[in-house]
């Protein structure tokens, strides 16, 4: 909820969002649907999100991802540009940071 109020404060409050409550659900979403981005938290139940991305990647998908997580070491943001990941966006963020960020990912 808190990510989709600042997506709406970051100018995207016309866009259509797919909510999961964890790394297999959003799977699930991004195989039945037409997914245009998928933003995903690292630590997750059942499936996490580096797994998620090299889920959708090793399917075929070129759904552009990126993360929304509170975790940011050096490793992990490597290991997701690695597998295929766009943008890592931290945890505090703001609307502004989104704003930036999703305006060269959508662009």
């Amino acid at each position: 909820m808190i990510v989709s109020r600042v997506l709406r404060q970051a100018g995207y409050g016309t866009a259509e969002f797919v909510e999961a409550s964890n790394g297999a659900e959003g799977l699930a979403a991004a195989r039945a649907g037409d997914i245009d981005l998928v933003l995903s938290d690292w630590n997750m139940p059942e499936m996490n999100g580096i797994e998620f991305l090299q889920a959708l990647r090793a399917e075929g998908s070129t759904v552009r991802f990126g993360f929304v997580t509170s975790e940011s070491t050096a490793d992990m943001k490597e290991q997701a540009v690695l597998s295929g990941a766009t943008f890592f966006i931290t945890k505090p963020f703001t609307a502004e940071a989104f704003g930036e960020v999703l305006g060269a990912v959508v662009a």
